[in-house]
């Protein structure tokens, strides 16, 4: 009863551990792939709303800087999802690519949504429009929750291996060549003796 008390802790041990490792490693580039799409995010951002530095005028959206919100995040989403498909999550990666990338899409408006929501307390809430303060509430508490939320989405639904997605085998490994049956032992005692006449019998006697 002991022996298979102690097996099955540490059947159970080796599982937590491989999947402990697999969500760190799966973290770790989600997180590289993440920060790379939050630089293109805000770097674009403050580009169409505030135009480039040390410059006079202003960006295209500095009036609009939901829209402008909007579309920055937008293309980093596009950017998130190459990375995510073809590096953090590509284990995972469904065979329909249209369907996966409709997945990550909903995922992402909805990400989407919690940002703008930040900032729009923000700017409309409590009156705050400097560009400090737009940075904090949109590219920092906004996206810092809508990347948790991401995350999970990625793992539960939209990365999420099913058999149905899964590639079909190969031709070799689908047709196993069957082995030729081997001929069944002669049991030479049961043999039935042969037709021909024995040597000799044929031949007629000469009388001397």
């Amino acid at each position: 009863m002991l022996r298979r008390v102690t097996a099955r802790s540490a059947v159970t041990v080796r599982r937590l551990r491989r999947w402990y490792d697999l969500l760190a490693r799966e973290l770790a580039k989600f997180g590289v792939v993440g920060l790379c799409a939050f630089a293109v995010d805000t770097l674009l951002y403050n580009y169409l709303v505030f135009g480039l530095p040390g410059s006079a005028g202003n960006g295209a959206f500095f009036d609009m800087p939901l829209r402008g919100k909007i579309a920055a995040t937008a293309f980093s989403t596009t950017f998130a999802w190459v990375g995510n498909r073809y590096w953090t999550f590509r284990h995972r990666r469904r065979a329909a690519r249209a369907h996966e990338f409709g997945l990550f899409v909903v995922a992402n408006i909805i990400g989407l949504a919690i940002a703008v929501t930040c900032l729009g307390v923000s700017r409309y809430g409590l009156g705050l429009t400097s560009q400090l303060a737009d940075n904090v509430s949109g590219n920092g508490i906004g996206l810092v929750l809508g990347t948790l939320f991401r995350f999970w989405a990625y793992r539960t639904f939209v990365f999420a291996t099913t058999s149905a997605s899964a590639p079909p085998p190969s031709r070799c490994t689908e047709r196993t060549p069957r082995a030729e049956p081997e001929p069944a032992p002669v049991d030479r005692r049961t043999t039935p003796p042969s037709a021909e006449p024995p040597r000799g019998r044929g031949r007629s006697r000469t009388r001397w």
